[in-house]
């Protein structure tokens, strides 16, 4: 079996890529290829995986300035000629787009060539790469049971998560305990409103602890506002062990990019997401309101994200363990434990056809 992987960009994208890539190879023996961008965090973690990548150049289209969508659309005809000359050569009996700049061209080049492709798409409203595609792609693998009206060929599947998430036990003791994270890279919005939220968080949450992650850039600045706060806390620039911090907390103040997303659900932890107001297609004001539908999450606008109403939020829900609980159930109910295993069995189905 071999196999094309295209796109990428953000961990959003090539995380859940690998997990699939790995599980390819382990199920059915198969090489995998990864086509990607310079500009891509591919760059890094794909080779560190062991695969191999082929680059294209490639820019976007949504969202960016005039000048980028000028240069992508002078790049695109190179771009699709790169690909369909990886392709050519590489001779792939599935292509997988999982979103990203690269992922176009390679899509359109399989489809061209009638080589059977799957659309992988994590958020509820698919990405532009993938709405280019929709009507054509063989099937598509999604985590929204919504996003499957984009595509006419669809299942869901969820979205592959390390199986650490699913193994996570229901809290018991210890004091009550907020994780706040804005990815790995942390979020200023959300790491400044913590420090306003602090002494509010103090007199309104008694013995509240808090681990943050804060990304490297504000590290400094936050830790020297929980010393000077003097609240409970554990502050670092990167953490390294996540599904290990969430087995210690009782609610997430977070981002909702998919990844996140899916691994909440895994692990059945109730969250106060506060979307990046920038994302793509607003990916994660979409996938924040699913779960906020389904009782599992409340969402906070970046722009709504004052002390006083992050304080509010935060302190009406870690004192109500049954609430707590059921938001918890509500997570976990929108989990897909077997997200990787279906995926492949999907590509392996399209092999065969």
């Amino acid at each position: 079996m071999r196999i094309v992987i295209a796109g990428g960009g953000t961990g959003g994208h090539v995380i859940p890529a690998l997990a699939i890539a790995h599980q390819l190879k382990k199920q059915f023996a198969a090489e995998v290829l990864f086509i990607g961008t310079a500009r891509g965090i591919e760059t890094r973690l794909v080779p560190q995986a062991g695969f191999p990548l082929e680059l294209i150049r490639v820019g976007g289209l949504k969202n960016v300035s005039l000048m980028t969508r000028a240069r992508t659309v002078f790049d695109l005809p190179r771009a699709l000629w790169a690909s369909g000359r990886i392709l050519s050569d590489f001779n792939p009996d599935v292509v997988i787009g999982v979103g990203g700049y690269a992922s176009g061209p390679a899509m359109f080049g399989a489809i061209r060539r009638r080589i059977p492709t799957l659309a992988f798409e994590p958020n509820v409203v698919p990405g532009f790469a993938n709405r280019l595609v929709a009507r054509w792609v063989s099937v598509a693998a999604v985590h929204f049971e919504e996003t499957c009206e984009y595509f006419p060929r669809c299942k869901v599947t969820g979205v592959p998560v390390r199986a650490a998430f699913f193994t996570i036990p229901t809290k018991f003791g210890g004091p009550p305990t907020l994780l706040v994270f804005g990815g790995s890279q942390g979020a200023r919005a959300i790491n400044q409103a913590m420090i306003e939220s602090l002494p509010g968080l103090r007199d309104r949450v008694p013995g509240l602890h808090i681990i943050h992650q804060t990304g490297q850039r504000d590290y400094e600045n936050v830790l020297a506002a929980y010393q000077n706060a003097g609240v409970s806390s554990e502050v670092h620039k990167f953490i390294d062990d996540m599904p290990g911090t969430f087995a210690r907390a009782d609610l997430l103040v977070c981002r909702s990019g998919a990844s996140t997303v899916a691994e909440i659900t895994a692990a059945g932890k109730a969250a106060i997401f506060v979307p990046f107001p920038r994302a793509a297609d607003d990916h994660q004001n979409v996938n924040a309101r699913a779960l906020e539908r389904a009782g599992a999450a409340i969402v906070v606008e970046e722009s709504n994200l004052e002390a006083a109403y992050l304080v509010d939020t935060i302190a009406a829900l870690i004192p109500d363990p049954n609430r707590l609980q059921r938001m918890s159930a509500a997570a976990r109910s929108l989990a897909h434990p077997k997200a990787v295993e279906e995926i492949a069995e999907m590509v392996d189905t399209l092999t065969r056809q």
